[in-house]
């Protein structure tokens, strides 16, 4: 039997779960299935979250011959075998996983099909590729990028699949609680496959009662998963609740608080999540009250990652402890949002002409840098000249704090350079 993951992919664009950004509704890959005017592209994202089903799907939708390939894996002899059904059929579309390992043959052979048409090519990959994509496949794709689905898309797609009869669980008279079906939903961050096949070991794995139930608890749901729950609760917010009380404690210098939420991450066993928002708060909290806390909380989660638990716990504490104990600047985040919303409401403004780039033909005849000043020509290492749009020039982003010693010699300079603008 094949994994329920696979039996449950979507067969058809409105099957699809998460991914609305480019499946709603007016979105773009609706658009070009309603039109039925498919161009190549390639889907990237983290595993487990909706590539390969949206290639499917859209050859669902299409009607169009559907084949599955591997960069890796497959040869050049099997991509001879597609482009000829694509010779017979007009149009085939192609799925080809970890494209960014596509070698030079088999691109060189690929080409000309996308070229005219007859093989539209979904790339799936999860690196970046931008980065790991060679150009000439990338510039007759369009890149989409994919996102992890939300806990309640994936408990819907779970909830599915116990209802469904023919290719789901629906055949299986099963109970589960609802903490066990948040857990499956919550705790595998978005990996729907993951999610769907730890409900099947659940379901396969647990011996029917006397009546013929099987009953999915907690527990279960827990070893299937291998990973424990944060909470028990009803409505499955305790996970952010503890994400949101971690950080909040630490910005609140309270050491013991933000311990205590520390050991409540570390006991569901959520690294992952305890690295990503350590992070941020080094950056969003502490900022350029102690600069260095980045670095040092980098380091830290760097060595809880590569000696695992239970010793990971010891570098977190020591970080968490610092990040708790350091002056706190929330300047930089407050400047860069200050910025990001003037630019969302449309307030941006002409660069001024001795700002521009100048350093192509006839760039000097249009006015570009004629009067721009160098700094590093003057002593001081700065000059007074405009650098905002005439609408802007005026503003400041940036409120120094009076935190720590870097960002008080930073306020200084910044105040002396403001000055030299009245």
């Amino acid at each position: 039997m094949k994994p329920l993951a696979f039996r449950m992919r979507p067969r058809t664009i409105e099957e699809i779960a998460g991914q609305q950004h480019l499946v709603g509704e007016g979105k773009i890959i609706r658009r070009m299935v309603n039109a039925k005017q498919l161009s190549s592209m390639i889907l990237y994202g983290p595993p487990g979250i909706g590539k390969t089903s949206i290639a499917s799907a859209i050859a669902g939708s299409t009607k169009y011959a559907f084949r599955t390939l591997n960069a890796v894996t497959s040869n050049k002899k099997d991509m001879e075998v597609v482009a000829a059904e694509a010779k017979m059929s007009g149009k085939v579309i192609l799925l080809l996983d970890e494209v960014h390992r596509l070698d030079k043959g088999k691109q060189d052979f690929l080409l000309p099909f996308l070229e005219n048409g007859m093989i539209t090519l979904i790339g799936a990959t999860t690196s970046n590729p931008y980065h790991a994509i060679n150009p000439a496949i990338r510039s007759r794709c369009q890149i989409f990028e994919l996102k992890p689905l939300t806990a309640e898309e994936t408990k819907d797609v779970l909830t599915r699949a116990l209802q469904d009869e023919e290719r789901g669980l629906g055949k299986y008279n099963v109970t589960i609680d609802e903490a066990a079906l948040l857990h499956f939903a919550q705790g595998s961050g978005g990996d729907v496959r993951s999610s769907l096949n730890a409900l099947e070991l659940a379901v396969l794995s647990t011996p029917p009662r006397k009546d013929g139930a099987i009953y999915v608890n907690i527990d279960i749901a827990e070893e299937c998963l291998q990973k424990k729950s944060f909470s028990h609760d009803k409505d499955g917010d305790a996970h952010y609740d503890v994400l949101s009380a971690f950080q909040k404690s630490i910005r609140g210098s309270d050491v013991n608080a933000a311990l205590h939420y520390l050991a409540r991450l570390i006991e569901a066993g959520d690294l992952p999540s305890i690295a990503r928002r350590l992070l941020v708060i080094a950056y969003e909290d502490i900022g350029l009250a102690s600069p260095q806390a980045g670095q040092r909380t980098l380091a830290a989660i760097q060595t809880a990652e590569r000696i695992g638990f239970p010793e990971a716990r010891i570098p977190l504490a020591a970080a968490v402890i610092e990040l708790c104990l350091l002056p706190k600047s929330n300047s930089a985040i407050t400047a860069i949002d200050e910025a990001l919303s003037d630019i969302r409401a449309g307030k941006i403004g002409e660069i001024p002409e001795h700002l521009k780039d100048a350093h192509y033909k006839g760039a000097k005849e249009l006015g570009r840098g004629l009067e721009y000043k160098y700094p590093h020509e003057y002593d001081s290492g700065w000059v007074k000249q405009q650098y905002l749009p005439d609408r802007l020039k005026t503003k400041r982003y940036y409120e120094p704090k009076q935190t720590g010693k870097f960002e008080q010699a930073l306020a200084g300079i910044y105040e002396k350079v403001e000055k030299s603008k009245k």
